[in-house]
């Protein structure tokens, strides 16, 4: 029987699998529910595991509605004992006074966890991402920007960053006093944890830009009273689990699997319309996702019955008499329409979800209930085994990935692994 190690509540799907990676490759057990599930559930899990997740989608929702969300689940959390509680937010802190607030997550999370300074870490060096100072950087196309001057995130289309410190940026969700604190005053964990014991903040921006600085707080988090409640990225997963690793072989790096994949994309970040280029040209049905029609599945089953994969894309797609405060959702229902058909008549086995608010909203309408980690090919992708009561659908590899998560050829290289 292992003791439950830490908790986490992802605010999307595609950031609590990356949780759950960062915490297996320090040997640590885990298991990532879809929803919460009953307490008898959960109760078996954290019974069995080191690490217990839940995959939401806080990051989409309105901040009025984040309390119905979140609350019930960090409560549940709470009565496992375990010394942390993550809230699992973006490497790129999206968030805003509207949408995915954190400043109502630092909220919640006083009033429900534990009324003490919350330690926020977005970094993850590993995905390219840094704070130093308090200002945040993230890579695309292999160069760091400012926060609020990366194409991405400085043009997002629900959550645009136009301020690249944290504290600023989260100050404006809160009437809570946020702060910082850098590295150059770290020197130590014990340091770090005095600092925030200490600290009149309601929350802090932790400044990381290597690994060190990452396993430096998660020992320091390990010296603060539990329960400890704490916002971050994979940078915080990694640095907790680091600061405290378990013996376990490596990853595989393959399921073994074979045969055509079928991807569908909600992202319309410009990275994933680079692999879905890249997908056409190395012979992939690449066409938009149908947003008007569930029986639009005649091509898909054919190419993929005859071994040729297929990937749909949303950001070409018609959205003429969609409500544009349902497209998501009526992406959501026409992907996993279409996912949900492919597998119940046997045409692949193998299904690539673009977008984290599409992840999370296309797998809880598969039906699927938790998720575990099979393979990790390599960097941050990882390939999940999907388990839900549906024989359809249990057992099915997924891949479930970020808008600007992976190399331009990834759907080619997941569909023929080395």
């Amino acid at each position: 029987m292992s003791e439950l190690r830490a908790t986490f509540y992802g605010d999307d799907f595609t950031g609590s699998v990356d949780a759950l990676l960062q915490y297996a490759r320090r040997g640590w057990t885990g298991r990532l529910f879809t929803a919460l599930p009953d307490e008898d559930a959960l109760l078996a899990a954290a019974a069995t595991v080191d690490v217990v997740g839940v995959a939401g989608i806080a990051r989409s929702l309105p901040t009025d509605r984040i309390a119905a969300e979140l609350g019930p689940v960090l409560t549940r959390l709470v009565s496992l004992h375990p010394r942390l509680i993550q809230y699992k937010a973006c490497s790129t802190a999206d968030s805003a006074p509207d949408i995915g607030s954190l400043g109502r997550v630092i909220e919640l999370g006083r009033e429900l966890v534990a009324d003490a300074p919350v330690p926020m870490l977005f970094a993850q060096p590993d995905f390219g991402r840094y704070t130093a100072f308090g200002h945040h950087f993230a890579s695309e196309g292999g160069v760091v920007h400012r926060l609020d001057r990366q194409p991405t995130m400085s043009t997002h289309p629900s959550t645009p960053m136009t301020e690249s410190d944290l504290a600023v940026h989260v100050g404006r969700q809160t009437d809570l006093p946020i702060g910082s604190l850098a590295f150059t005053a770290y020197g130590s964990d014990e340091a770090i944890a005095a600092a925030l014991s200490a600290s009149a903040e309601a929350a802090v921006v932790m400044d990381a830009v290597d690994d060190a600085h990452l396993r430096m707080i998660g020992a320091a988090l390990g010296r603060l009273p539990a329960p400890v409640f704490a916002i971050g990225s994979g940078g915080l997963s990694h640095g907790v689990a680091a600061a405290d690793p378990r013996s376990a072989d490596p990853l595989p790096t393959s399921t073994g699997a074979s045969g055509p994949v079928l991807a569908v994309s909600g992202s319309r970040s410009a990275q994933t319309r680079r692999q879905l280029d890249a997908a056409a040209a190395a012979g992939w049905l690449v066409r938009p996702l149908d947003l008007g029609r569930e029986d639009s599945h005649r091509d898909v089953i054919d190419a993929l019955t005859g071994g040729r994969s297929v990937a749909l894309s949303s950001d070409d797609a018609v959205t003429a008499g969609v409500d544009p405060s349902q497209l998501l959702e009526a992406i959501a229902v026409a992907g996993a329409s279409v996912v949900d058909h492919a597998l119940r008549v046997g045409a692949t086995r193998r299904i690539i979800v673009c977008g984290g608010d599409s992840s999370s909203r296309i797998t809880r309408r598969l039906g699927v209930t938790s998720l575990s980690i099979v393979a990790n090919p390599w960097d941050n992708i990882v390939l999940l085994r999907a388990h839900a009561a549906d024989p359809a659908v249990d057992g099915a590899e997924m891949l479930l990935k970020g808008g600007q998560v992976g190399d331009v050829d990834l759907l080619e290289r997941i569909r023929t692994p080395a």
